[in-house]
């Protein structure tokens, strides 16, 4: 397709050939082929490894709510592999009650491992991230901690907390913040590097590093200006104000807005709701439509519709794509497999 798109007459092939070099290689990052003739389109997978630093709950288990100073750190991020109908589902639970969700190195740490399993299992076909303490989302960075840090340790920390961050935005499949609390700084900096964001009405919002004499470090900058236009997204960095979920969806900062209810899990809920509608859908025909849109927004139009048609190449030869006409042609439900 490379050599198709260079031959094309003038600046435009030299686009579609950098448009779908661009894609090439985020495909290989992914693990999958170039759609060509012959070549067998397929997702490189692993066995998930539960490693030291967060803990996969039994399956099944009902999320644990967290109010004690005694967690353990092990127990401060958990992830849950949803079951039944909602197999394919995947919860991350922030459970640091006595400091707010806030982002420490051991949650950094944590967050790191779990992307690492999560983006290599074929199984996973939505993730939600969550918080498991009533109110709170992430209040961001751990102050407390920080206020210890030497001012050399500050910058590393920074660069760890924005590394997990983007693994998180590159996951391939489709992610949803559920935020039933309070998102501030590196909190809101993890709901914006998800695709999907529902919040609670009583939810607060804001990135307000700037209170503190910085900046946002964790992609804020960045992705907040991407998600609702750059005047905005100024007047709040520079503002620091916050916002509450009503305030958020007019905006466009979030995509449904639920008024609490008394479990204080709405925006989970909504959550649920939405990958449930994601997991019907072709595995691989989702993580190429992510590629295509998140790399397509980087680029002009022109290479932008290349990446699409790269994207494209890749569902031709699957058999998902075999099985959607069959299932169409004999009006049932498709059973797709993700090859």
């Amino acid at each position: 397709m490379a050599a198709a798109a260079a031959a094309t007459a003038g600046p435009l092939g030299a686009l579609q050939a950098g448009g779908t070099r661009l894609v090439a290689a985020c495909c290989t990052r992914l693990g999958l082929g170039l759609g060509l003739p012959g070549f067998a389109t397929s997702l490189r997978v692993g066995p998930v490894i539960c490693a030291r630093g967060w803990t996969r709950a039994a399956v099944g288990a009902a999320p644990r709510r967290g109010y004690s100073s005694e967690v353990k750190a092990e127990d401060e991020l958990r992830l849950r592999y949803l079951e039944e109908e909602n197999r394919g589902i995947v919860v991350l639970g922030i459970n640091r009650a006595y400091a707010k969700n806030a982002l420490s190195k051991n949650l950094v740490k944590m967050l790191s491992k779990a992307v690492d399993a999560l983006k290599s299992d074929k199984k996973v076909r939505t993730i939600i991230i969550r918080s498991e303490v009533p109110g709170i989302f992430c209040a961001g960075a751990d102050l407390k901690e920080r206020v210890k840090m030497h001012s050399s340790e500050v910058g590393p920390f920074v660069s760890k907390a924005r590394a997990v961050i983007n693994e998180i935005a590159n996951l391939p499949v489709p992610t949803i913040a559920a935020i039933d609390g309070l998102a501030l700084g590196g909190g809101l900096e993890l709901a914006l590097a998800c695709d999907v964001r529902v919040a609670a009405s009583s939810a607060k919002m804001g990135l307000v590093e700037t209170k503190l004499a910085i900046i946002p470090g964790a992609g804020g900058t960045q992705r907040l200006p991407r998600a609702i236009g750059m005047s905005l997204a100024k007047e709040l960095i520079f503002s620091a104000r916050v916002l509450d979920g009503h305030e958020a969806k007019a905006i466009g900062l979030i995509s449904h807005v639920l008024e609490q209810n008394q479990e204080g899990d709405a925006a989970y809920k909504k959550a649920l709701d939405l990958a449930q509608e994601f997991l019907p859908q072709g595995p691989v025909a989702m993580r190429v439509a992510k590629l295509a849109i998140n790399q397509g927004m980087e680029v002009d139009l022109v290479t932008g519709l290349a990446i699409e048609e790269a994207c494209y190449a890749q569902t031709i030869p699957t058999k998902d794509r075999l099985e959607g006409l069959l299932a169409f042609k004999e009006k049932r439900p498709p059973r797709y497999k993700g090859e």
